[in-house]
């Protein structure tokens, strides 16, 4: 879904439309419910109860989000999504357990595929690159592919300096 909020519903009574942040809540119960952030700088943390925290993220900033949950019988959901913090008045994607929403990059289901992205990450990070200072449209390119079957081109230190290049030109 799309949605994109409105100056009258900043005026609302809920705490995360007051202010231009993305909140993330991060709930982890021990084999049941792990929802944890791979990448991304988070401008502040807030910790409700032992299980439960909120992370929150300035517009602009790229972060990895990670949920998996499972019964006794195993595990019966796996996703991982990239996504791009957004400022309150830009249209933006609706994504469980994030407020008010972001614009996402990658969206993966799945664990072999949510594993081949953790993979593709850490790749990224081993060459010497912040996974949060990534091109967006590389981000949907892995997406892109692995929803394809495909295995998604090395994002190499040669295309991380013609993105910050192409960044200097176009910001």
């Amino acid at each position: 879904m799309t949605s994109a909020i409105t100056f009258r519903a900043l005026g609302n009574a809920l705490p995360f439309a007051r202010d231009a942040l993305t909140y993330v809540e991060l709930t982890h119960i021990e084999k049941r419910v792990e929802n944890w952030i791979r990448f991304g700088q988070e401008a502040q943390e807030q910790i409700l109860d032992r299980r439960r925290r909120i992370f929150s993220f300035h517009p602009g900033s790229v972060f990895a989000f990670v949920r998996w949950a499972a019964n006794d019988f195993g595990t019966i959901a796996s996703r991982i999504d990239i996504l791009r913090a957004v400022v309150p008045v830009e249209p933006c994607q609706t994504v469980p357990f994030v407020r008010p929403g972001a614009e996402i990059l990658l969206r993966v289901a799945g664990w072999p595929k949510v594993e081949q992205v953790l993979r593709h990450i850490d790749a990224v990070e081993e060459a010497g690159i912040d996974a949060c200072a990534v091109s967006l449209d590389h981000w949907r390119h892995v997406g892109n592919r692995l929803n394809a079957g495909e295995q998604p081109r090395p994002y190499t230190t040669a295309r991380h300096r013609a993105w910050l290049r192409r960044r200097e030109i176009v910001p």
